[in-house]
């Protein structure tokens, strides 16, 4: 089984085009959007538009959330009055520009989505996997790489997950958690799938996760939780340009080139 995660797209069409043509060749069994399609770039209708098109399983992300209810504020955490204003200015832009079909698709948005999968067959256990855009707790908490792993492990209790994967951050990692249970050691598995649309960890290209699950696959062998980060290359002057002649600060345009 091989499943593709991706997030944070942010209206941006070229990354999410060449991300979906990506995924087009890897001979995969479902795709699942964590969320955040709108926000920042100038293509949210065209964004929401391909989503639907291809009928792809999609959560709520913070900005999708304010978005779908017209509010103008998009949850996020801005850490300074200047990141405050050009926000505002992103969320204003974004709340003019969507269609009411638009709205409404990002209104009805989940929050969640989970599977369950058996563990290998010996043990006949099952592994839950749980999607959010921020964390189980909130649609705009951020789950920082280094999150003390007792705080990440009572995450992980509270929500009933052994594989958790949240977006948000824009910031790719995979970390595995051991615990105790039984007498026994298993591991549960915290992976950030970065950003399609708006990277931040200094690589400019896309960014999109393949979790492959095998009949060997096993909370009790971490390696046998196979996650692969792909990065994928865009047009990102096309995006960066389209900011710019748009109404949006090109402080945005300036933040892809530079991730």
């Amino acid at each position: 089984m091989r499943i593709a995660l991706f997030s944070d797209i942010h209206a941006n069409l070229p990354a999410l085009e060449a991300v979906l043509a990506d995924m087009d060749n890897q001979n995969l069994d479902a795709l699942y959007c964590l969320g955040d399609l709108v926000g920042y770039g100038t293509w949210p209708n065209e964004v929401v538009a391909e989503i639907r098109k291809r009928k792809i399983p999609t959560i709520a992300g913070n900005y999708d959330e304010g978005v779908g209810l017209g509010s103008p504020n998009c949850g996020c955490a801005y850490k300074t009055d200047t990141e405050k204003g050009l926000g505002q200015q992103s969320i204003d832009y974004t709340n003019h520009v969507v269609t009411a079909e638009t709205r409404q698709y990002l209104r009805h948005l989940p929050r969640h989505l989970r599977l369950t999968f058996m563990d290998d067959s010996q043990t006949g256990n099952k592994i839950e996997v749980l999607m959010v855009h921020g964390s189980p707790r909130k649609i705009n908490e951020y789950l920082f790489e280094d999150r003390p792993e007792k705080s990440f492990l009572h995450l992980f209790e509270a929500a009933n997950a052994d594989i958790l994967f949240f977006g948000h951050t824009h910031k790719p990692y995979h970390r595995a958690l051991a615990y105790e249970q039984a007498g026994q050691t298993r591991y549960r598995h915290a992976i950030n799938i970065g950003s399609v649309g708006k990277p931040k960890d200094g690589d400019p290209r896309s960014c999109y996760v393949i979790l492959e699950l095998t009949p060997e696959s096993s909370l009790t062998n971490p390696e046998s939780i196979k996650v692969e980060f792909v990065r994928v290359e865009y047009d990102v002057e096309k995006a960066a340009q389209a900011i710019e002649a748009s109404p949006l600060p090109n402080e945005f345009a300036a933040m892809l080139r530079t991730a």
